[in-house]
């Protein structure tokens, strides 16, 4: 699934990965392909990031919000 994860700043990603995992306000949540579609609000936290190599990575957000939508996963984040 593509994922995009952007802040007023910066873009912190952008590209393919099979597994996404976000602070929610009522606590983790995990994405995966051909999710259902989903808008969400985030708190902060760390959004843990599995990529095609399954190679982890992590980002450290204030909150924001997230929106899924055929296979693909935009995060705004704070």
């Amino acid at each position: 699934m593509n994922i995009e994860i952007i802040t007023p700043d910066k873009e912190l990603f952008k590209g393919e990965a099979t597994l996404i995992q976000l602070p929610g306000i009522d606590g983790l949540f995990e994405i995966l392909e051909n999710h259902a579609p989903l808008i969400s609000a985030l708190q902060k936290g760390k959004v843990k990031l599995k990529d095609t190599h399954e190679q982890e990575q992590f980002f450290d957000i204030r909150g924001g919000v997230v929106e899924v939508l055929h296979n693909k996963v935009l995060v705004l984040a704070e």
